[in-house]
């Protein structure tokens, strides 16, 4: 069995999973009442928050590789809010403090405002069964 190599970057990756983010946080500012979607899109969030901070992870120990530390500690620290948030959510998730949860949201809000959402790319597909899968977790 051949390599397998990956053609895009973590940066590449990162991007899209902050895209991802910002489409549901998008989704999740229009509802008005807690359904399975608003769980799903959550989950959604809790998933990708957890692949950016690994692909963050992966570039810094390139970077630590290639003995460039200081850079490597900078953009640790520039994303360490995400694996942060990522189990603040799972916390209120697991113990389902849905009232609790859009203050996490607003609070990350802030951090996606310069992906412009002018149309949806993302498809229910790819959060639906999510909370699920994030409760086998547990």
């Amino acid at each position: 069995m051949g390599r397998l190599i990956s053609v895009e970057s973590p940066s590449t990756i990162r991007q899209r999973w902050r895209r991802t983010i910002a489409e549901a946080l998008k989704h999740l500012m229009a509802k008005r009442e807690l359904d399975e979607e608003v769980k799903d899109l959550s989950a959604l969030i809790v998933f990708a928050l957890r692949e950016i901070s690994a692909g963050v992870e992966q570039s810094a120990s390139v970077w630590d590789k290639k003995h460039y530390y200081i850079k490597a500690d900078h953009l640790r620290a520039d994303w360490e809010w995400a694996d942060r948030t990522a189990e603040r959510m799972v916390r209120l998730i697991q113990v389902d403090d849905w009232l609790r949860l859009p203050v996490v949201l607003a609070e990350m809000a802030p951090r996606f405002a310069d992906v412009n959402v002018n149309q949806f790319t993302r498809t229910n597909q790819l959060w639906r069964g999510a909370f699920k899968r994030l409760k086998a977790e547990a």
